[in-house]
């Protein structure tokens, strides 16, 4: 028992650095205050992480963790991967073409992209000038601006074209990111909603798929739920169109006619596409009201009573 006892005494010591007197030299610490060390650490980790998160509350926290939903950078590289596979290309390569018929027809000083990969952008062959795209988290090598799509830092009324690739389909709160992107949308402006039609192909297939991968990890929002919460936010629904029209396959000699299965699909103009395509233009009222112009009236010239006027005769008999 002794010996076992030192045994274990053994494998619980650990060394660690300290600053003395003489200077920089080891001492023997035990284990449980290395353990309490640890979790100080990781429980100052995970206050730093909840802080970038906006401080998730515990029930939303443990809906995260029974979902296995992963942080927001963890999941921009699983959508950029996906994106860079032959499945994503197809997907990629169908949605681009549909979203630039609308964009080139539109002209502004700004246009914004909201997504969770700002490696692949759908707005490069808009005429619009300054394109804006965010990264949802840092990486090194990267020069794009790091933001959060439901706290964007930008102005009010500032953009002319928002378009949202699937950030309502990946987002923890769908509805704050609509908001905020009609915030920084002007009066007039147009936007542009990409998201997966759950009742479609592709929505059926979720069904027997792993909602861990992508793109099945995705909420699948009805494109009826996306225009009620539009027309709360007094946006003027333009069009809606389909895409997506292939089977949700990821066998390469099968994607080699998705092109021709996308264009089939748009001259028959079918509902059951597996992703929507939504134009919206934000109407708001002016905040002073314009009042019509009335003409002065012309000051008239005093009259005289009628009964003052008029000579009374009077005959004398």
């Amino acid at each position: 028992m002794v010996l076992r006892q030192k045994r274990h005494d053994k494998l619980l010591q650990a060394v660690i650095p300290s600053a003395g007197v003489y200077g920089a030299g080891y001492r023997l610490i035990s284990r449980p205050i290395v353990f309490k060390l640890c979790c100080r650490i990781i429980v100052q980790r995970r206050i730093t992480q909840n802080e970038k998160m906006n401080l998730l509350s515990k029930h939303e926290t443990r809906r995260r963790l029974l979902r296995g939903m992963p942080d927001s950078d963890m999941l921009s590289s699983q959508v950029a991967h996906w994106f860079q596979s032959p499945q994503g290309e197809a997907v990629l390569r169908a949605e681009r073409e549909a979203i630039h018929k609308a964009l080139e027809k539109l002209f502004g000083y700004h246009i914004l992209q909201l997504g969770f990969s700002e490696e692949h952008s759908v707005i490069e062959e808009s005429p619009v000038g300054h394109k804006i795209i965010f990264s949802p988290s840092f990486r090194p090598g990267s020069t794009r601006a790091v933001a959060s799509n439901e706290e964007l830092p930008l102005s009010s009324d500032s953009i002319d074209v928002v378009v949202i690739h699937h950030a309502l389909d990946f987002a923890v709160n769908s509805h704050c990111v609509l908001r905020e992107a009609t915030r920084v949308l002007r009066s007039g402006g147009h936007m542009f909603i990409v998201g997966f039609n759950p009742y479609s192909y592709w929505g059926f297939w979720k069904l027997f798929k792993r909602k861990k991968n992508i793109p099945w990890r995705g909420k699948f929002i009805s494109k009826g739920r996306v225009c009620d919460w539009l027309k709360l936010l007094d946006l003027h629904i333009g069009s809606i169109s389909y895409g997506l029209h292939f089977m949700p396959v990821k066998i390469s000699r099968l994607l080699s006619h998705a092109q021709s299965l996308e264009s089939f699909g748009n001259k028959l103009n079918s509902p059951i596409g597996g992703a929507y395509f939504i134009h919206c233009i934000k109407q708001s009222m002016p905040l002073t009201p314009i009042l019509p112009k009335w003409r002065p009236l012309r000051a008239r010239a005093s009259v005289m009573p009628a009964a003052e006027n008029v000579r009374a005769k009077i005959k004398i008999h």
